[in-house]
């Protein structure tokens, strides 16, 4: 009997344990993120291929800064070579790639990299791949109520009319569903600062497996364990808004 999955919207990864497959293969963290990102290049595809229509992935923390400063640099590399890499994949897969988190901290070729791939890619309609970059949950939210605080100071909002979809509406990720499904792998139990207002209904999935051995099996596997969950929104039915895939 064929398999039939309900295939969530919206999928969020926190993509752990890149430094800990180069170590177990004695090899320098560098290139268990480099490794890491062609992982996730294949993932990007098999969740385009399943039906997923939105994937947002945890690319770099605000935290990440502290990190030695050799390793910050060689990521920072990475994401210039990705950055180019991208826009061959989106247009290769009809992918709208977005960015979220503050990016003026990064180099001014980067920022340029980063919103020519908004730019070029905003047309597409397949899949849209959110990247959170020097991104932090609490910093997100903490920039929003600078925004709403401005907007309230000049006139443009009144208290009356703060809701929680308006409070959204000054989040990075104003405009996109939450996540139906949040998948972090590598074992850790915790959210790591990461998307703390979207997850407020999200299901939770968490997998042994290190971020560079995830593959397309790892995320139907956690698709599956995805379907047995009952969504219940703080309600008392389940609310399904997906879309089978066999």
């Amino acid at each position: 009997m064929e398999e039939t999955l309900q295939i969530p919207a919206h999928v969020a990864l926190i993509l752990d344990g890149n430094g800990r497959w180069a170590k177990k293969r004695g090899l320098p963290r560098q290139m268990g993120h480099k490794k890491g990102c062609e992982t996730l290049e294949q993932v990007v595809e098999d969740a385009a291929r399943l039906g997923i229509k939105y994937l947002t992935v945890y690319g770099f923390s605000t935290e990440n800064w502290s990190r030695p400063g050799d390793e910050v640099s060689a990521l920072m590399q990475l994401f210039r070579y990705y950055a180019k890499r991208l826009l061959k994949v989106a247009a290769e897969h009809g992918l709208r790639i977005r960015m979220i988190g503050e990016r003026s901290r990064f180099a001014p070729d980067l920022v340029e990299a980063i919103n020519r791939l908004e730019e070029e890619t905003k047309d597409n309609t397949n899949l849209n791949f959110v990247i959170a970059v020097n991104y932090g949950g609490r910093d997100e939210i903490t920039r929003a109520v600078r925004r709403v605080m401005d907007d309230c100071m000049a006139g443009r909002l009144k208290k009356e009319d703060m809701t929680e979809q308006t409070f959204a509406s000054y989040l990075d990720t104003a405009g996109l569903p939450d996540p139906d499904l949040l998948i972090r792998t590598s074992g850790e139990l915790r959210l790591s600062n990461y998307l703390l207002w979207q997850l407020a209904y999200t299901e939770l999935y968490v997998t042994d497996c290190l971020w560079p051995d995830f593959n397309r099996e790892e995320l139907i596997t956690a698709i599956r364990h995805y379907n047995r969950r009952e969504r219940r929104f703080g309600g008392v039915e389940a609310r399904t808004e997906q879309s089978p895939q066999k």
